[in-house]
């Protein structure tokens, strides 16, 4: 298979390597100690730790969206304010 026409660079390795990384913690996490019921946080939903797993990498994309539409600077802002919002989401929703 071709994978020539792909930007693949270490940054994108290493995105994905972070997102396979997550789902095998979160998944040797859940057989090493069930979630039980989900838990209702201030959203107002019930929410497992997938779910708040979902919604931290959602909203991560979003603000790394958001932050080369507004600001055009190198992404660390952008990680370090997603890794805040991903622990805020595991805490709080």
């Amino acid at each position: 298979m071709d994978l020539s026409w792909m930007a693949w660079t270490w940054h994108t390795g290493l995105f994905f390597g972070f997102i396979a990384c997550a789902l095998t913690v979160m998944t040797v996490w859940e057989f090493a100690r069930p979630g039980g019921a989900p838990r209702k946080g201030i959203l107002g939903l019930d929410t497992t730790r997938g779910d708040r797993l979902f919604i931290s990498l959602l909203g991560s994309a979003y603000i790394h969206l958001a932050w080369l539409g507004l600001v055009s600077a190198p992404l660390w802002g952008a990680t370090i304010i997603a890794v805040l919002f991903g622990l805020a989401v595991f805490r709080w929703v």
